[in-house]
């Protein structure tokens, strides 16, 4: 449990934990390829263990190091049938990656997770994955996980996804490695695209065309040497911080800034953030910077449309920013926060209305009018990890104790978040 309490001239100098997407697939790609991988910056949370776990129990060395993590390759065709189940925890990542993975190998088995993780949507992998021969069972007959898969020969297919999801688009294009031509999906908006770069750096014929995606299966993967950026969706958090806390000058270092993950950048500078990216740079094929943030008198905006994939997972500490904003800031066309770890505009608007904030949720986002002073709560975040953080800098804004009861949640993604927090002094 945390308490916590209003704070003033929030200032100092970190770095954000490696990108969590980027952590997944590393160690994904890493035990298909031929040879060894060693990723440094990887992101020890308990999502990305979970996909070292998985792979280990298919037969795959990983070395684990206070420096790196060392991925001992088996090849496309090297995994072995795991003999219990592969437990992929709370992490969504995991699940529906592996699963397009497993989809062409030759044997069968089984995916689950904990009750959070059982209860989120997988017939959206589901369907592609049928459509290119996989054998893919939801034991509970619910469309979620436990899932069963039996490895199959694919087909190739064209897959016009009907959400923009990297975990979707992902997916399909894992498969495509083991399909019997080239397989491409495209999506109504681009999501992150760190499945495309990275495979490309492995040797794999990865072909992007706007908002379509093609790869053409290798015979090849090979071992990488991956440097992980820190993680913008642990950044954000800071970002928040620094811009609604008066007084406030903080610096966030070696911070991935990949197009289509940072559209908080463009959505705090649209709001007047005196935020700053400078030694710019590019690290194992994606951009990095540095960002300096400083508070600031923020006005409304509205974030709708092609920004959404890009700063899905930071719409929470958006609409917490949109509390100190002057004006109403519409929040729209985000549907997906209702699927992730919790129903995160139902969770989002109940805290932050416990908190004495005017927000209204809506089927896809929020309405939210700035300007109302926040007090004290206790914050049920339902054990989702960018709740907690979110509610985290809003207590750290507000008048009277604000109150966190699940609080070791946020070792999902950001292990030393707490410690990172407390050390930002006037």
């Amino acid at each position: 449990m945390k308490i916590l309490e209003k704070k003033t001239s929030l200032k100092g100098t970190l770095t954000v934990p490696g990108d969590k997407s980027i952590s997944h697939r590393a160690v994904m790609f890493g035990s298909l390829a031929e040879g060894t991988t060693t990723i440094r910056g990887f992101l020890k949370g308990a999502d990305c263990l979970s996909t070292i776990d998985c792979f280990r129990k298919m037969g795959i060395e990983i070395e684990e190091t206070e420096e790196e993590i060392i991925v001992h390759g088996k090849g496309l065709h090297g995994l072995n049938a795991p003999t219990e189940i592969l437990d992929v925890g709370n992490s969504g990542t995991t699940t529906r990656l592996i699963s397009g993975i497993l989809a062409g190998q030759n044997f069968s088995c089984t995916l689950s997770g904990d009750a959070s993780l059982n209860s989120r949507p997988m017939k959206r992998i589901m369907t592609p994955l049928s459509m290119m021969n996989a054998s893919v069972e939801s034991i509970e007959g619910n469309n979620c996980a436990p899932l069963r898969i039996t490895g199959h020969p694919l087909t190739a297919i064209h897959y016009d996804s009907p959400v923009a999801s990297a975990q979707v688009k992902s997916c399909v294009l894992l498969a495509g490695l083991y399909a019997d031509g080239v397989t491409s999906v495209t999506e109504p908006a681009l999501s992150r695209d760190h499945t495309e770069r990275m495979l490309r750096s492995f040797g794999a014929n990865v072909i992007s065309d706007g908002n379509k995606c093609s790869v053409t299966p290798p015979e090849t993967l090979y071992g990488q040497n991956i440097v992980v950026p820190g993680d913008i969706s642990s950044a954000a958090f800071f970002i928040v911080a620094g811009l609604i806390t008066p007084g406030s000058e903080i610096t966030i270092k070696n911070v991935g800034i990949n197009d289509t993950r940072a559209g908080i950048i463009k959505v705090c500078q649209d709001m007047g953030a005196d935020l700053t990216l400078f030694n710019e740079r590019e690290e194992g094929g994606e951009p990095v910077a540095d960002l300096l943030v400083r508070h600031s008198c923020l006005h409304a905006t509205t974030v709708e449309g092609s920004i959404i994939p890009a700063l899905i997972d930071e719409l929470p500490v958006i609409a917490l920013m949109a509390c100190f904003a002057e004006g109403e800031t519409i929040i729209r066309d985000a549907h997906e926060l209702r699927v992730k770890e919790s129903d995160r505009i139902e969770l989002a608007s109940t805290n932050l209305q416990a908190m004495g904030a005017d927000v209204i949720p809506t089927n896809d986002g929020f309405i939210i009018h700035g300007g109302k002073p926040l007090h004290g709560a206790t914050i049920d975040c339902k054990m989702d990890h960018r709740i907690a953080m979110t509610f985290a800098i809003a207590g750290m804004n507000a008048e009277g104790e604000t109150v966190i009861p699940e609080s070791d949640c946020v070792d999902v993604s950001y292990p030393a978040f707490w410690q990172q927090l407390e050390s930002l002094q006037p």
